[in-house]
C-alpha cells in the first residue's frame, strides 16, 4: 500500500453546496417546489392564531409588463411580509390589481380602430376585459418570478363582479347620507382624452404659453372713479397666458385693498395695479406714461368695460385672489373656465355657459376662432387683437402647466356638469374635511414623517371631489335621473337591488337593462311626481374604484379586516390611493376612522445619472431581463442595497457590482458549509462555556448583528423599522470583515489540521453552525431563494423546518448570552493584531519572510493592554496567523510595539507551523512522514494514524 500525501490528511472544507448560483435556471425550479409544496399556504398555518399584521397592496395599473418601479415597490412590500412573518406575525399578503380606467380604454380603441363604432358597448366592455386580464396574469407571472410570496391565486382584482358591486355600494353610502350633488363647476378637462379629472389626475410639467396684455375700455363715467379722470378716453390692461379663453371673458376682477394707479400717455389712460405699474410700463411700452390719478380697487366695483373684439359689456368685480406677482392687477374672469372665475361669476350674477366642446373646439364665436380647439385659437385670437387695436404686449412664457398624468398633454378648465362629493359637508359637530385632517395628525403615522404635512395640505386645501367620468370602462354612477325635472332618484332599496344585481352580472348590467326594466312599478320623482326616469352614464373616478379597496377587500374578509397595519407606495399616492382611501373610509366606514395606521411612501428609480428613466433615453433597467440573465435575487438585493425613502438610482453597471457581493456572500455561505461537513448539531454542539474564546467572541458578535437586525425580541430592529439598507450593509459587513477577514481566516489553521472529532474544531464548527443558521435567517426576507437553497444544505437536524421562511429571527439569547466585557476585551486584542499585521506586511515587502506562519511576533503592549495579552495568551498564535508569539515587558513610550522575526525551529510539512527544536511539538518522524509536528501527530492518532 502506498504512502498517503501528508496533505491527504487534512480536513479541507466540503460540500455540494454549488460555488455557481445559476440563479436563471435554479429559481424557477425553487418557485415551482414552492407552488407544488403550498409554501404561502403553509406559513398562513403556521402563523395562524399569532398577531396579525396587514400590509395592504395597492393595486398596480394592469396595462403592461412591469418596470424597475413595480419591482421596487413589490420586492419592498415582501421584505415587509416575510420579516414580519419570521418576526411571528400572521401577515397575510393578498395581491391587487386596478384594471378599469382611461388607458385601456385608449388601448383598446387603438386595438379596434373603426370596428370600434360598429361594437356594442357590451362587445367594448368585454375587450376591456380581456386586455385587463392578459396583463394581470403577465404581471402576476413577473411578480412572482420576482420570489415575491402572497395569495397569487385569489388576487383582487377591481374588474370582479364583487369588487364592482362594492364601489358601488361605497357610492351608494356617499348618496344615501348627502355627500353626493350634480352640480356646473369648471373642472380639469382633458380635450385628448375628452373625460373631466380630478385634482389627483394632473401633473404639473413645463409648457409655452403666448402671454399677453390686453386693454379693456372703460365705457362708464371715469369720474366715478377719479375726478382727474372726468373726460378721459380710460382702459384697463389685463394679462393673460391663455388668449382662447377671451371670447368668454366677462368681467375684470380688481382687489378691493389694492391701490391702483391712473396712467397717461398719448392721450390715453390706462388703470393697473400700483405695485405692477413698473412692469407693465416695460411691456406695453408705456415708459413715459404718467400717473394721474390713485384709487383703492374697490372703487372699480361694477364699472363696465368694452370687450377687446365681442359686442358686449364686461363688469368690474372685486376678488381677493388678485395678486401683485405678476401682470396687471386687473385679472380678465371667465367663468366657464376657472374655478376662481366660476365663483366671482356665481357671485356677481354672470352667464357660466361654456362655450368649449368636449373635443376643446371654441363653439359660437366668431369665424376667425370658430370651430378651433383652445390651443389653436390663440393665434388667431391674437392676431384678431391686433386688429382691433386693443394688443398691447405680447410675448411667450415657458411655465410650469398642468397635464394629464395620463395621455400628458395639457389640460383645460371647463365648466361643465359633474357629480361630485362635497368636502365640507358637516358630519356632527364637525365637517368631513376636518375629520379626515383629524385622522391624519392623530390616528396614522407617517414614514417619511414628512407624508403628514403633505397629504394635510392636500386635504386642506383641495376643492370638492370631481367623481364622474365621461368614459364607459369602469363603475358607473348607477343613479336615475328624472326626464322632467333632472331631479336624482334616492331609494335606499333600489340602490340595493342595483348592488345584488352587480354583483351577479357585473357592470355590464348597466348597459343591459333600461331604466323602467331596473326600476319597480310605480316608482315616481320625490320632486315633481314624474314616473320617467334616466340613467346616468358617467362612469366613477378610478381613484374612488381603488379608493373602495379597504371596503370591496379587507372588510369583506374577517381575516383582513380594516384597518391595515400598512398602507405602502410611492409618493404619487398621497394625491391618489393614499388619499382616496382615507376619504372614502372616513366618510363613510362604520367608525369613520382612516383605513390604515401607518402609511409608507418610496422614492422613485432613477438613473446613475439622476434622471427619470424613459425608452428615449435608454436608460431604463427592466427587472424581468435582469432576473432573466443575473437572477431574481439581484433585483432583490439591489433594492435591499438602496435607502427607499430617497429616490434610488438603478443601472446595468450598479446591478452588476451588486451581483458582485451577492456572489462573495454566496461564497461565504459556500464555505461556512463546507466546514460543517460531518457535523450533527444535536450530537456535537458544545455547550457555550465549553467554547474557544475566538468561538465565544464570534458568536458575541453575532448576537450583537442578530440585536441590530431583529430586535431584543425577533420583532424590532431595522426589520421592524424597514430599514432594509441598514440590513444589507450590516450582514454584507458582518461577511467580510467578521467572517472573511477574520474568523474564517484564522480558523483555517483549527479546521484543516485539528482532528475532525477535536474539542477545538467541534468548537469551531457549533460556532460555525449557529452563525449560519442565524444568518441564513436573516436574510431570508432578502435573499429568499438563496436562504431557502442554503437552508436545505445545514446538516441535517429532525426539528428543522422545511423552509426557511417557515421559521422565525433569531434572538440574541438564542445566539449567545450578553457578556459586554468580552466584546471589549475583544476590541483590544483586534487592536493589537492590527499592530501585528502591519509588522508583518512591512517585513513581507522587505522580503525578511514569505508566509506569516514564517514569522513570530514579539509584542510589547501598553499597561492598559497588557492584562488582556496574558488573559488571552493561548489565542494569540490562532488570532495573529503566526507560528510562535511572545508578550514582551509593556513599551515605556504608550504605544503598542509588534517586532516581526522569523520563526524559531523547523517547519511541519502538515500545517506549516514551526516549532522549537527543544520545545514539546518539536518537529519529528510521524510513521512514513519525516516532519511532523507533535500537534499534527497528536491529531494524525485521533485520526487512527499510527506513528
Amino acid at each position: 500500500m502506498s504512502t498517503p500525501e501528508l496533505k491527504a490528511t487534512l480536513t479541507l472544507p466540503q460540500t455540494t453546496f454549488p460555488m455557481k448560483a445559476n440563479l436563471p435556471q435554479n429559481e424557477p425550479a425553487r418557485l415551482k417546489q414552492w407552488a407544488e409544496t403550498r409554501l404561502y399556504e403553509e406559513i398562513r398555518k403556521a402563523r395562524k392564531g399569532s398577531d396579525r399584521y396587514l400590509l395592504h397592496d395597492g393595486p398596480p395599473y394592469a396595462n403592461g409588463p412591469i418596470h424597475l418601479g413595480h419591482a421596487l415597490n413589490k420586492c419592498l412590500k415582501d421584505f415587509i411580509v416575510k420579516s414580519k412573518t419570521m418576526a411571528g406575525f400572521d401577515a397575510p399578503y393578498v395581491p391587487g390589481f386596478d384594471c378599469h380606467g382611461l388607458p385601456i380604454e385608449i388601448k383598446v380603441d387603438e386595438q379596434f380602430g373603426r370596428k370600434k363604432l360598429e361594437m356594442s358597448s357590451i362587445d367594448f366592455l368585454a375587450a376591456c376585459r380581456a386586455y385587463a386580464q392578459k396583463y394581470i396574469d403577465l404581471q402576476t407571472s413577473q411578480f412572482v418570478r420576482l420570489g415575491i410570496l402572497g395569495r397569487w391565486e385569489q388576487p383582487y382584482v377591481t374588474m370582479s363582479k364583487e369588487y364592482e358591486a362594492k364601489t358601488l355600494e361605497i357610492f351608494y353610502r356617499f348618496f344615501e347620507q348627502d355627500f353626493v350633488y350634480k352640480g356646473l363647476k369648471p373642472v380639469y378637462w382633458c380635450i385628448h382624452d375628452r373625460t373631466a379629472l380630478a385634482d389627483a389626475e394632473i401633473e404639473y410639467e413645463m409648457h409655452t404659453s403666448p402671454s399677453v396684455y390686453v386693454k379693456y375700455e372703460l365705457t362708464s363715467d371715469p369720474a366715478a372713479l377719479d375726478a382727474a379722470l372726468s373726460g378721459k378716453s380710460v382702459s384697463t390692461i389685463i394679462w393673460t397666458t391663455t388668449p382662447w379663453t377671451l371670447p368668454a371673458s366677462l368681467a375684470v376682477a380688481f382687489h378691493p385693498e389694492l391701490d391702483y394707479v391712473a396712467l397717461e400717455q398719448d392721450g390715453n389712460t390706462y388703470i393697473v395695479a400700483d405695485a405692477l405699474a413698473a412692469s407693465v410700463r416695460e411691456a406695453c411700452k408705456l415708459q413715459d406714461a404718467k400717473e394721474i390719478a390713485r384709487f383703492k380697487g374697490a372703487k372699480l366695483e361694477r364699472a363696465t368695460f368694452r370687450h377687446p373684439f365681442l359686442d358686449r359689456s364686461v363688469l368690474g368685480v372685486l376678488a381677493d385672489y388678485v395678486t401683485t406677482e405678476q401682470g396687471t392687477g386687473a385679472v380678465h374672469t371667465a367663468p366657464a373656465h376657472g374655478a376662481d372665475d366660476f365663483y366671482t361669476g356665481a357671485k356677481y350674477g354672470l352667464d357660466q355657459t361654456c362655450n368649449v366642446d368636449n373635443t376643446g373646439r371654441l363653439r359660437n364665436g366668431l369665424p376667425e376662432y370658430d370651430g378651433m380647439t383652445v390651443f389653436k385659437a390663440n393665434a388667431p385670437i391674437i392676431e384678431l387683437l391686433k386688429e382691433r387695436g386693443v394688443l398691447m404686449g405680447r410675448n411667450d412664457i415657458y411655465h410650469s402647466y398642468p397635464h394629464c398624468w395620463r395621455c400628458h398633454n395639457p389640460v383645460i378648465f371647463r365648466a361643465t356638469e359633474q357629480w361630485f362629493i362635497e368636502i365640507d359637508k358637516k358630519m356632527g359637530e364637525t365637517t368631513f374635511r376636518q375629520l379626515a385632517l383629524d385622522e391624519i395628525k392623530n390616528s396614522v403615522k407617517w414614514d417619511p414623517s414628512w407624508g403628514e404635512e403633505r397629504i394635510s395640505n392636500m386635504i386642506a386645501t383641495r376643492p370638492d371631489w370631481c367623481i364622474s367620468r365621461q368614459r364607459i370602462w369602469g363603475v358607473p354612477i348607477a343613479v336615475f335621473l328624472c326626464n322632467q325635472c333632472h331631479t336624482p332618484l334616492k331609494n335606499a332599496a333600489v340602490n340595493h337591488s342595483i348592488v345584488s344585481l352587480f354583483e351577479r352580472d357585473g357592470i355590464s348590467a348597466w348597459h343591459t337593462h333600461e331604466a323602467e326594466q331596473l326600476l319597480p312599478s310605480g316608482t315616481k320623482c320625490a320632486s315633481c311626481g314624474n314616473s320617467d326616469f334616466r340613467k346616468e352614464m358617467d362612469i366613477l373616478d378610478v381613484w374612488f374604484d381603488s379608493g373602495a379597496s379597504w371596503h370591496a377587500v379587507m372588510a369583506a374578509e374577517p381575516e383582513i379586516a380594516p384597518p391595515a397595519n400598512l398602507y405602502f407606495e410611492g409618493g404619487d399616492q398621497y394625491r391618489g390611493w393614499f388619499h382616496t382611501s382615507l376619504l372614502t373610509s372616513v366618510g363613510v366606514s362604520a367608525d369613520h376612522k382612516a383605513p390604515y395606521t401607518m402609511v409608507g411612501t418610496a422614492g422613485w428609480t432613477l438613473d446613475e445619472q439622476g434622471r427619470a428613466m424613459s425608452k428615449s433615453l435608454g436608460n431604463g433597467v427592466d427587472p424581468v431581463d435582469i432576473a432573466n440573465r443575473l437572477g431574481a435575487e439581484i433585483v432583490r438585493l439591489w433594492v435591499a442595497s438602496v435607502d427607499f425613502r430617497e429616490d434610488v438610482a438603478a443601472s446595468e453597471n450598479l446591478m452588476q457590482r451588486v451581483a458582485d457581493n451577492y456572489r462573495k456572500l454566496r461564497n461565504t455561505f459556500r464555505f461556512l458549509l463546507g466546514n460543517l461537513n460531518g457535523f450533527e448539531p444535536e450530537q456535537h454542539s458544545l455547550p457555550y462555556e465549553d467554547l474557544l474564546p475566538l468561538d465565544q467572541y464570534m458568536l458575541a458578535r453575532t448576537r450583537e448583528l442578530v440585536e441590530k437586525v431583529s430586535g431584543a425580541d425577533g420583532k424590532s430592529g431595522w426589520y421592524g423599522d424597514f430599514q432594509f439598507h441598514r440590513v444589507y450593509h450590516a450582514v454584507n459587513e458582518f461577511s467580510i470583515v467578521d467572517l472573511s477577514a477574520l474568523y474564517l481566516d484564522v480558523l483555517k489553521d483549527r479546521m484543516y489540521t485539528f482532528a475532525p472529532t477535536s474539542i477545538a474544531r467541534r468548537s469551531a464548527q457549533t460556532v460555525i453552525y449557529k452563525i449560519t443558521e442565524a444568518l441564513i435567517r436573516l436574510v431570508a426576507p432578502i435573499l429568499s431563494f438563496t436562504a431557502d437553497e442554503v437552508w436545505s444544505y445545514l446538516p441535517a437536524d429532525a426539528n428543522r423546518a422545511a423552509s426557511v421562511h417557515l421559521t422565525h429571527f433569531p434572538t440574541p439569547d438564542e445566539v449567545a448570552p450578553a457578556i459586554p466585557a468580552l466584546l471589549t476585551e475583544w476590541q483590544k486584542l483586534l487592536q493589537i493584531r492590527d499592530e501585528a499585521l502591519k509588522a508583518l506586511e512591512a517585513d513581507r515587502k522587505a522580503g525578511r519572510i514569505g508566509k506569516a506562519l514564517e514569522a513570530r511576533i514579539e509584542i510589547h503592549p501598553t499597561a492598559d493592554l497588557a492584562p488582556t495579552l496574558h488573559h488571552f495568551k493561548s489565542s494569540l498564535k490562532e488570532l495573529f496567523n503566526v507560528s510562535q508569539v511572545e508578550v514582551k515587558e509593556n513599551t515605556a513610550n504608550g504605544t503598542i510595539q509588534a517586532i516581526t522575526l522569523p520563526a524559531d525551529g523547523t517547519k511541519c510539512e502538515r500545517c506549516w507551523n514551526y516549532y522549537a527544536d527543544d520545545g514539546p511539538d518539536h518537529v519529528q518522524p510521524f510513521g512514513p512522514w519525516p516532519k511532523v509536528c507533535g500537534r499534527c501527530a497528536v491529531a494524525l492518532e485521533q485520526m487512527g494514524y499510527e506513528r
